[in-house]
């Protein structure tokens, strides 16, 4: 009973920590997809906002506990070779108390080629 309970928080706080794993790389990569796909830069960074809100969402995250970069090479808009987006997120520990402040950062990342068949590729 003594190795059970630490135990079985071991295995809570291995199972959130890879669950914030897969949506964070899980969201870096629909967005990545998204934003290399549209042509129109509004309507993409719409839609990689909505994967990354679902991504989180499926794991019980919310979007204030996520933040999301994107980078284009060499620049973005209409010369961007690639598109890369990495999100990261803040994990709460469970069973820790509000008043501590225990965190474990998780991060994932994606890159794509923009299309050629967009219509302001180069």
């Amino acid at each position: 009973m003594l190795l059970l309970v630490p135990l079985v928080y071991l295995v809570l706080t291995l199972a959130s920590l890879q669950s914030a794993a897969f949506a964070t790389e899980g969201a870096a990569r629909e967005a990545a997809r998204i934003l290399a796909r549209e042509a129109d830069p509004a309507t993409g960074r719409d839609a990689a906002e909505r994967a990354i809100l679902v991504a989180l969402g499926d794991v019980g995250m919310t979007r204030s506990a996520a933040t999301a970069r994107v980078q284009c090479a060499p620049r973005c808009g209409d010369g961007a070779l690639t598109v890369t987006v990495s999100v990261r997120a803040e994990v709460r520990l469970p069973f820790v108390p509000q008043g501590l402040a225990v965190v474990v950062p998780v991060e994932g990342e994606a890159t794509f080629p923009v299309s050629r068949f967009r219509p302001d590729a180069p």
